[in-house]
């Protein structure tokens, strides 16, 4: 009888495959940068905070059930119960039962609403600030254009408010044109602006580090996340890499059409770079980069282009979303040049990061509040019962005298004056 694991059993025999090298099996292999990770999953909390004070501050009494708020809680990407998520973010959500209603509702809590308001106040200061990064975007793509949509869904990210429409584009009409409802125009090229952020960084490492033109001109920072293997090779193909010449962001490669594949892929390197140095938070969702590919002229895989680049981009999986983050501006978690915009929201975030951390302070503050108001309006009303009980007591006095005479005044004469 032939051996059930003999060498032609072909049903126990397995065939050996080549491994897929994918951009897809490459996101799932590559190294991992915690600190970022848990950003992230910190960034998707506060966004889905904001999301539900949408919804609140839509209701007229700026209150809203939570039966209510359930509703909702698909349609933002919350997958725990509604109740749950609000009760572990005591500093932004105040959770109470209605005195009429007598069903469970909730509001934002003044902190937290007092910094929203500082978030919009900040961005519309920045107004000049807000027209140079539009300008560069434009400047960025191919025609001088883009689609309004496409602005729209990264407002957030660069820092627009969302009447931009109607409160920005009417008053820099000199530098942004509206040709079309869908369509942002530039009116005219600015040199001072066709420099890229890449280009600062070149010339701080030329000065201070004395380094040699030819390794700087070309060159993009590299900050590779912890416990990244560097295999045999890897160094020397990233110094060549790096003196690669290719069209910067700003020049017009039309001039000089692209024909090398690697200098067409690190001009989109250094497009895509300049891109999330325009943004607040120096991060753009994977997904949103689709809706510019063709006006960037950068019609390749981006995904397997950023995954070849571990020292300049981090795609991070945490959250909702596949988040692209440049590394260099980043450490422990933390942007390193941080703007008026980014510290409103880091403030948010440390809400989020405090959880139910000191809230026994701020009830014990307002209980002691309470307290006070309650025995100052008591003493208010002892105070008031008294000079009431003293004028009757003298009122009484006059009208009891035998001889009808005013004492009070006898003793007390009131002075003539001249």
């Amino acid at each position: 009888m032939p051996s059930k694991y003999g060498p032609f059993n072909r049903s126990v025999q397995r065939r050996w495959k080549k491994p897929v090298d994918s951009a897809r099996t490459r996101l799932e292999g590559r190294t991992r940068d915690h600190r970022l990770d848990k950003l992230m999953v910190q960034l998707r909390n506060l966004k889905v905070a904001l999301a539900f004070h949408e919804v609140i501050s839509q209701q007229r009494n700026g209150y809203a059930s939570l039966q209510l708020l359930s509703k909702w809680r698909y349609e933002i990407g919350l997958n725990i119960e509604i109740g749950v998520f609000l009760k572990k973010y005591p500093h932004i959500f105040e959770i109470y039962m209605h005195p009429v209603k007598k069903n469970p509702c909730c509001k934002i809590t003044q902190k937290m609403a007092d910094l929203i308001a500082e978030e919009d106040a900040v961005i519309r200061e920045n107004e000049t600030d807000i027209v140079k990064r539009l300008k560069k975007l434009l400047m960025l793509s191919r025609n001088g254009t883009l689609n309004m949509h496409a602005l729209w869904l990264i407002r957030r990210e660069l820092g627009l408010p969302d009447d931009y429409r109607s409160s920005i584009l009417p008053n820099h009409q000199h530098d942004l044109s509206l040709d079309s409802p869908d369509t942002l125009s530039l009116v005219s090229w600015d040199e001072e602006l066709a420099v890229a952020k890449v280009e600062e960084w070149r010339e701080k490492e030329y000065i201070e580090k004395w380094l040699a033109e030819s390794e700087t001109k070309y060159a993009f920072p590299i900050n590779f996340p912890t416990g990244f293997k560097i295999e045999k090779g890897f160094r020397e193909k990233l110094k060549n890499w790096q003196r690669l010449p290719y069209t910067k962001p700003y020049d017009k490669d039309g001039v000089h059409p692209i024909h090398n594949v690697e200098r067409l892929e690190k001009r989109i390197v250094g497009i895509l770079h300049e891109f999330l140095s325009l943004t607040v938070e120096k991060m753009i969702p994977l997904e949103r980069f689709s809706h510019f590919r063709r006006v960037f002229t950068m019609e390749v895989n981006l995904r397997e282009l950023l995954l070849k680049h571990p020292g300049i981009f981090y795609i991070s999986t945490k959250g909702s979303t596949q988040t692209v983050i440049l590394r260099e501006c980043y450490s422990k978690g933390c942007l390193i040049e941080s703007n008026p915009v980014y510290n409103v929201r880091r403030k948010m975030l440390d809400l989020i990061l405090s959880g139910c951390r000191n809230i026994d302070e701020m009830e014990n503050a307002s209980l002691l509040d309470e307290e006070y108001n309650a025995r100052s309006s008591q003493e208010a009303q002892n105070k008031t019962s008294n000079m009431g009980t003293t004028n009757s007591t003298l009122g009484l006095g006059t009208e009891n005298n035998s001889d009808g005479k005013n004492h009070f005044n006898e003793e007390y004469p009131q002075k003539n004056f001249p």
